[in-house]
C-alpha cells in the first residue's frame, strides 16, 4: 500500500509505540493521522511536534457510545479511514488472589473490548471503500507464551491474537487486510507503570514502528497475518 494521502486511525497514540508510530506515519506522508488517547494534553504536544495533519482525538476506547458518536461525527462515504491500527492496552501484574476485579477486567476493557468497539466501528467504512484496506492489532509476545502473575495480561492478549486470525479471513474478501504484531518486550512507560523494571536489551519504540511501515507498505496481495519482534538479547 501506498500510505501517502491515506486516513489512518491509531488508538494509545500520546505515549509509548503509539506515538512512534504517529512520528512515523506522518513522516511517511499519511494523509491525516488520527491520534486517539486520553491524555489531552500529550496529545496536543504531539500535535505541536508534527503538525496538522496528526489530529488529536481525547477518547476512552472501552466507551462504545463515545466510539460511535465520534465515529459518526468524523466519517463519511467520502471520508473514511483506510488503516485501523489498535495499540491501546494497558497491563499490570500480581498474584491472582492479589490482584483486584476492577483491574483485572479493566485490562479485558481496554486490550479486547476497545479493540472490537474500534474495529467494527471501522469495518462498514472500510468495506465501503475500493483499493487496499489495512488493520493492525497490536499484541503481546504474552498472547503467545506465558508467564506467572499475568493471567489477565496474557488472557487479554491470547484473545488479541484469535480475534485477528479470525478477523483476517473474514475481511480478506473486501480487500482488508488484518495483521496481528506481537512484539516482545518494548522500552516504555508500560512497564514502569506495570511496576517492571525496564531492561537495556528492550526494543526502541521506533524499531516497532518502522516494522509497522513496513507491513503497511506491503504490495497490496502480499498479507502478513502475524508476526513476532523479539529483542535479539532477552
Amino acid at each position: 500500500m501506498d500510505i501517502q494521502s491515506k486516513t489512518i486511525i491509531i488508538t494509545g497514540a500520546s505515549s509509548g509505540l503509539g506515538a512512534a508510530v504517529s512520528r512515523t506515519l506522518v513522516k511517511a506522508d499519511a494523509g491525516y493521522v488520527y491520534g486517539l488517547a486520553r491524555s489531552k494534553d500529550k496529545l496536543n504536544a504531539l500535535q505541536t511536534e508534527l503538525g496538522n495533519t496528526f489530529i488529536p482525538v481525547v477518547l476512552d476506547v472501552s466507551d462504545l457510545n463515545l466510539i460511535r458518536k465520534w465515529y459518526n461525527s468524523t466519517f463519511s462515504e467520502s471520508h473514511s479511514p483506510d488503516i485501523l491500527i489498535n495499540n491501546a492496552g494497558t497491563g499490570g501484574f500480581a498474584p491472582i488472589d492479589v490482584m483486584q476485579a476492577d483491574e483485572w477486567i479493566g485490562m479485558l476493557d481496554t486490550n479486547l473490548k476497545g479493540m472490537y468497539y474500534m474495529t467494527s466501528a471501522a469495518v462498514p467504512l472500510m468495506k465501503a471503500k475500493t483499493g487496499s484496506k489495512h488493520i493492525i492489532n497490536i499484541g503481546s509476545i504474552m498472547g503467545t507464551t506465558t508467564r506467572g502473575e499475568a493471567s489477565a495480561y496474557s488472557a487479554s492478549k491470547y484473545a488479541v491474537n484469535g480475534f485477528s486470525e479470525s478477523l483476517f479471513k473474514e475481511l480478506r474478501g473486501f480487500d482488508i487486510k488484518v495483521t496481528c504484531v506481537n512484539p516482545g518486550s518494548i522500552e516504555t512507560d508500560f512497564f514502569v507503570n506495570s511496576g517492571i523494571q525496564p531492561s537495556t536489551h528492550m526494543l526502541h519504540p521506533d524499531e516497532v514502528a518502522d516494522t509497522i511501515l513496513y507491513i503497511l507498505k506491503t504490495p497490496d496481495n502480499v498479507l502478513i497475518d502475524e508476526i513476532k519482534i523479539r529483542p535479539l538479547k532477552p
